[in-house]
C-alpha cells in the first residue's frame, strides 16, 4: 500500500512523494491521517537547513488519524476502564508521526481521542501538554497577576489555562496587535511590550525570541517568578 509523504528536498522546497506502507503486524495499527499540525520553529529550520526527510525522527510532527486496519492489540475500554484485546477499526487516535497520509505504527504509540473532541482541535494536544507543564512549573495561584510573553500557540494555551484560575488577571504580551482578538477570546487581556503590566506575580516566556525573553525578564524584575 502506498502513502503520500512530505520531503524537504532543498532549502525552501518540499515535495510529496510516494512511500510504501507496511502491513500492520501483531501489536501494530495502520492509521490514515485526518489532520496534522506543525512545529513552526522546527519546520522553519527544516526548510532552511535542509533536513532531508519530513519522515525522519528529527522532523517528526503531530497527526490525528483514523485506525483503518490493525493487528491484535490491547485497547482501553473507556466505558469500563478495563483492557480488552481485539481488532480496532474506525477509532480516532492521536500519534506523533511525520507528515504522511497513511502509516503503520505500534499500537502503544497512539492515543484514542475522547468522544466529543474535534480532531482538528485535538492536534493541539502536544502544545497543550507544554503549556500545562509550564503552569505546573510556575505554580500560579488564585488572584495572581500573570503575564504571558508570546502570543503563539503555546503562549495562548498557557494564557487560557491561567485565566481559569479564580480571580487571576492574565495578559498576553506580543508585538502583533492582531493577536489581541485570540487572547481575549481565551479569557485573557492583551498588551504590546511597551504597554505591558509591570506588577505581575508571575511571567511566562513563550516567544522563542531574544527580544521576548528580554521583555519577560524586564517584567519579572528581581522579585517576580519567571517561567520560560
Amino acid at each position: 500500500m502506498q502513502a503520500k509523504a512530505l520531503w524537504y528536498v532543498a532549502p525552501g522546497r518540499v515535495e510529496l512523494r510516494e512511500e510504501a506502507v507496511a502491513e500492520p503486524a501483531a501489536g501494530e495499527v495502520r492509521v490514515r491521517a485526518l489532520f496534522g499540525a506543525i512545529s513552526r520553529a522546527l519546520s522553519a529550520s527544516s526548510a532552511t537547513a535542509g533536513c532531508r526527510r519530513a519522515n525522519s525522527s528529527a522532523c517528526g510532527r503531530r497527526l490525528w488519524g483514523r485506525v483503518s486496519v490493525s493487528g491484535e492489540i490491547w485497547l482501553c475500554d473507556g466505558r469500563t476502564g478495563r483492557g480488552r484485546a481485539g481488532r480496532a477499526a474506525n477509532l480516532i487516535v492521536f500519534a506523533l508521526h511525520p507528515h504522511q497520509s497513511l502509516f503503520t505504527i505500534p499500537a502503544d504509540k497512539v492515543i484514542p481521542v475522547p468522544a466529543g473532541v474535534p480532531p482538528q482541535r485535538a492536534v493541539l494536544a502536544a502544545n497543550m501538554e507544554t503549556a500545562l507543564n509550564a503552569l505546573w512549573d510556575g505554580a500560579p495561584g488564585p488572584a495572581d497577576r500573570i503575564a504571558v510573553v508570546g502570543g503563539g500557540v503555546v503562549g495562548l494555551l498557557a494564557a487560557r489555562l491561567a485565566a481559569r484560575l479564580p480571580g487571576a488577571e492574565v495578559t498576553v504580551v506580543d508585538i502583533a496587535p492582531a493577536r489581541a482578538e485570540f487572547a481575549r477570546a481565551l479569557g485573557a487581556g492583551f498588551a504590546t511590550p511597551d504597554a505591558a503590566p509591570g506588577d505581575c506575580d508571575l511571567v511566562f516566556h513563550a516567544s522563542a525570541t531574544a527580544a521576548g525573553l528580554a521583555t519577560a525578564l524586564w517584567l519579572a524584575g528581581r522579585r517576580r517568578a519567571l517561567s520560560s
